[in-house]
């Protein structure tokens, strides 16, 4: 089934507003839709537009084509940009990028050596420390 995200029209004669739908190519263009993603009403000023971007990136990620009206007005709501940003399309520079889970924090203890320990020591004390600590990592 090819399906399209398309305009079709409602309101009275020279007064059209139109919705923003998700259907089958093969239906007529006021037919039964699948789904209803938005409205548009290009008589007001400026012109209207209320677009589900959740709900169309959805329909765009599942393989929906939008005519070219439609896709114009994807663009104005941001849904199109955000859809080819996620396919790599369109790279994106700083604080667009989605954050990485943060790395948990691993909290290790280091051994301190008997000079730090005893501050008070002489530095010959420290010396001769450090000399036991060396001939017992030999071993």
């Amino acid at each position: 089934m090819a399906v399209k995200i398309r305009l079709t029209r409602l309101g009275k004669k020279k007064q059209p507003t139109y919705r923003v739908v998700v259907m089958d190519s093969r239906k007529p263009r006021d037919g039964k839709y699948i789904e209803q993603l938005g409205i548009y009403d290009p008589r007001q000023e400026p012109s209207l537009i209320k677009i589900d971007n959740e709900r169309a990136l959805h329909w765009l990620r599942t393989g929906a084509q939008p005519t070219e009206r439609a896709r114009k007005l994807l663009e104005i709501s941001g849904a199109w940009t955000q859809f080819k940003v996620a396919r790599g399309e369109i790279h994106t520079v700083g604080g667009d990028e989605p954050e990485a889970a943060p790395e948990p924090v691993v909290e290790v203890e280091v051994a301190k050596a008997p000079e730090a320990a005893d501050e008070t020591a002489t530095p010959d004390e420290t010396e001769t420390a450090e000399e036991t600590v060396d001939s017992s990592d030999a071993s």
